[in-house]
């Protein structure tokens, strides 16, 4: 009896597809990303509006829309914002014990504008991490 070997059918390398738009490394398509420009080439805006992703970049023409960051960006903005806040909140409680209206005052109009700060970097981030590890949705996917 002869060991058998598995898998024996599978490919040893799986087939890639040709991109026709720059292949930045991943620190610099996040840091264009972060900067609201096209992680591929860093010419072209990558938001149409505030959050919405242009569908493919002017310039270089990759296809930006098909990276559907949808979930991650507002949890990434949460994480940052809560380790932002709470140690903040903390210790200006400990230190001097404001008033609950005081707290409520600075603490609440901080993290509001901390968090639509973040959002949009975070997104633009997610792009181009996305982008360069070929997550994108194209039209033979499933929903």
């Amino acid at each position: 009896m002869t060991p058998t070997r598995w898998p024996a059918e599978l490919p040893s390398t799986p087939p890639t597809k040709t991109r026709s738009w720059p292949h930045p490394p991943m620190a610099t398509a996040i840091g264009r990303g972060l900067l609201g420009r096209c992680p591929a080439c860093g010419k072209a805006h990558l938001f149409n509006g505030f959050l919405r992703v242009v569908p493919a970049c002017d310039n270089c023409g990759a296809p930006l829309g098909s990276a559907r960051a949808d979930d991650a960006p507002p949890y990434i903005t949460i994480l940052i914002t809560g380790h932002v806040i709470v140690p903040l909140l903390y210790m200006v409680d400990r230190m001097d014990e404001p008033p609950l209206w005081l707290m409520s005052v600075i603490f609440l109009p901080l993290t509001v504008l901390l968090a639509l700060g973040l959002l949009r970097p975070v997104k633009g981030g997610t792009v181009g991490l996305m982008l360069t590890l070929n997550m994108l949705k194209t039209e033979t996917d499933p929903a």
